[in-house]
């Protein structure tokens, strides 16, 4: 077939036009940030970090202490940043460039005044919208760029749900078009809802229990999406598309505290929580319908401050066992324990872990079973209150929210 001049210079604004949609929608298609880092594990894919700080600790490029009370962590997305915290009882999303300079504080509502007040779950953003859920169970849709609020649904008095002891801690996922939440209803027991519009998509019973300050967890097992999370006696297993429950493990403590995101690797789930319950390796079947527990650790009862799995190894520290301890993935087995430092939150990047304590001691650790080896310790001082914020690494910056205090240090080479 033969193409006139005409035919052939509109077969070319044809096809331009078509790579430029392509080009621009792969420009702004985004990854949702996640709950304790990229991949919702506590691993971080830095490069070009410090190995060994100065004596005095990483420079700190900027500070801001007017955030208010809370315990979420900062949320870093491209050239912004994202928290929360609660200014008398009204809970603010903030948002700053880089450099720390705030660039709006915006009221989302009253946030969670009884004991251990304060913002909890961290925010989401993915494109131009931030996802947060309140304390008091309020989920909330806001445009990133005004911080207005696109949408919110109150997931107690809508689902059937109720909060609990102190307060909800969940920070929802967001996949697709979907966004995940616990309300911990009866019949409403886990919800997806289209994160454009809020409405329902799916609601399943789960096991009918109340939530238990996780945040849950997706990943794909053999090309299949599930969402795992615990709830207050159980750890459970939904398929993600549908809301069916495809399993649950009975994993119970004194105050039904399962505040840690399990830790999902080559086909196999780790879950853990504290007051000396411990946590243990679950293979999950092909089919992903069915589960068996290779191995339990008790020692390994870490309450609220998570692990990592570094090259075939966990490391975490405890609750009431209190120590640090390295465990083999595969076995269970302990290749150390130590009690340097107090117990507290850990995340890891290039190999090294990055040990946040209870005490406010800020360790830079090799991530090696062969010990517990801090290469340098400095003492997180500014800010007031618990030391229980999980840190977040973003381009050669590690970020550390103190009560009402954002610390940005400096760990790039």
């Amino acid at each position: 077939m033969k193409l006139n001049n005409t035919s052939f210079s509109r077969l070319i604004i044809y096809f331009s036009a078509v790579f430029v949609i392509l080009y621009f929608s792969g420009v702004h298609a985004q990854e949702p940030t996640r709950w304790r880092g990229p991949s919702g594990n506590g691993s971080y894919q830095e490069t070009g970090l410090l190995k060994q700080w100065p004596e005095e600790g990483p420079e700190i490029a900027w500070t801001y202490d007017q955030l208010g009370q809370g315990y979420s962590s900062p949320v870093v997305d491209q050239d912004f940043v994202y928290t929360t915290g609660m200014i008398g009882e009204e809970g603010y999303l903030f948002k700053f460039d880089l450099n720390g300079k705030v660039l709006y504080k915006k009221p989302y509502g009253p946030e969670f005044t009884e004991s251990y007040y304060g913002s909890r779950g961290s925010p989401v953003v993915a494109d131009e919208k931030i996802y947060l859920e309140s304390g008091l169970g309020n989920l909330l849709c806001f445009n990133s760029l005004s911080g207005s609020i696109l949408w919110s649904r109150e997931l107690f008095t809508e689902f059937d749900g109720h909060n609990i002891r102190w307060g909800v801690n969940e920070t929802p996922v967001v996949d697709g078009d979907f966004i995940y939440a616990t309300p911990g209803g009866a019949n409403y027991n886990v919800v997806a809802l289209n994160r454009h519009s809020g409405k329902l998509v799916w609601g399943s019973k789960g096991l009918g229990e109340l939530s238990a300050y996780c945040s849950p967890l997706l990943f794909q097992h053999n090309g299949i999406k599930i969402l795992v999370t615990h709830t207050q006696e159980h750890l459970i297993g939904l398929d993600a598309e549908t809301g069916k429950i495809m399993w649950s493990k009975k994993q119970s403590n004194q105050y039904s505290v399962h505040a840690n995101t399990p830790i999902y690797y080559d086909g196999a789930l780790f879950y853990f929580s504290g007051y000396g319950q411990g946590g243990g390796l679950l293979e999950i079947s092909d089919d992903a319908s069915a589960i068996k527990e290779l191995w339990f650790n008790p020692n390994i009862d870490n309450r609220m401050g998570g692990a990592v799995l570094v090259d075939g190894y966990l490391y975490s520290s405890g609750d009431k066992n209190r120590q640090w301890r390295c465990l083999n993935w595969d076995t269970g087995k302990e290749m150390y324990v130590a009690d340097t430092i107090a117990k507290g939150v850990v995340i890891a990047a290039e190999g090294m872990l990055y040990c946040y304590s209870e005490r406010g001691e800020l360790a830079l650790v090799k991530a090696t079973p062969s010990g517990f080896d801090i290469v340098s310790v400095t003492k997180v001082n500014l800010g007031s209150g618990q030391h229980l914020a999980h840190p977040v690494i973003h381009r050669g910056t590690l970020y550390i929210r103190h009560g009402s205090t954002l610390i940005a240090y400096n760990i790039k080479e």
